[in-house]
């Protein structure tokens, strides 16, 4: 049924007022369905502290001062994200976890290598890549990484279809292959959860960086085997690191550019 010359009068009201107001992001996304691309899908809320910025971010480990058996890191970030815990290896998500040396760097893998470096248990995440294969072929652009070098994700405009996962040679990616929210124990609502056929990873704390806060497995980390920073300025702690001697990246001959960088 056609509207009425009132009803018309009020439409076009409202429009006029919709025009007149400035175009928040959110407001934005609302009418396109989607933020642009290269723009946070989820704004942070304003925090006490001033955000954190850095030319190029990057993190440092060192797994020899892990406590044996801690998984303070995981624990951390898992709560913080709203990463389901499944229980079920088919349909794991995760955005950090614990693999070995010889798994993580099989290139430097040999049989003289000593006990106290082969047992160590080697915190794995997204690599944030200078040359990320995953952006390149995404079709919706739903990944993408920032200036800062942060590789995030859209959830809105991820369509499932794990390209990204199958271009990630370190399996820094997860799918949601069911409903994940029945599985979060306790909802962190300063953060999205997602939905079935989303893949989801790692991102640098970009929402914890914006209240000026340091990522949640860095602070949670009693030992202090993890540092973060700019690696572009020679006194963060991260450059300060890097400084005192070697380190390895995971599979540098493919490219990437990995931003993790493991001092063992």
């Amino acid at each position: 049924m056609a509207p009425t010359r009132r009803e018309f009068l009020q439409m076009a009201g409202f429009s006029a007022i919709g025009l007149a107001l400035p175009v928040l992001p959110s407001l934005a996304w609302a009418r396109t369905g989607a933020p642009a691309a290269g723009v946070s899908a989820y704004p942070a809320a304003p925090g006490p502290l001033p955000a954190r910025k850095a030319k190029r971010w990057a993190m440092t480990v060192k797994p020899g001062k892990c406590r044996a058996g801690c998984t303070d890191c995981i624990t951390a970030c898992h709560l913080e994200h709203n990463v389901p815990a499944i229980g079920n290896p088919k349909d794991d998500v995760h955005w950090i976890g614990l693999q070995k040396v010889g798994h993580v760097f099989p290139a430097e893998a040999h049989p003289r290598l000593p006990d106290t470096i082969r047992g160590l248990s080697v915190p794995v995440l997204c690599n944030h890549c200078e040359n990320p294969p995953c952006v390149r072929v995404c079709p919706t652009q739903a990944t993408f990484r920032r200036p800062d070098g942060i590789v995030v994700m859209d959830y809105h405009r991820c369509i499932g279809c794990r390209f990204c996962m199958a271009a990630c040679p370190y399996g820094s990616r997860s799918m949601n292959w069911r409903d994940p929210r029945p599985f979060i124990r306790k909802i962190n609502q300063d953060f999205p959860t997602r939905t079935r056929g989303v893949v989801e990873k790692c991102n640098f704390c970009e929402e914890r960086l914006a209240r000026g806060i340091l990522p949640a497995c860095v602070v949670a980390c009693k030992e202090k085997a993890m540092a973060f920073g700019d690696l572009e300025d020679p006194c963060s702690e991260v450059r300060l690191t890097l400084d005192r001697g070697l380190s390895l990246r995971r599979r540098p001959e493919l490219g990437t550019g990995p931003q993790i960088y493991y001092i063992l």
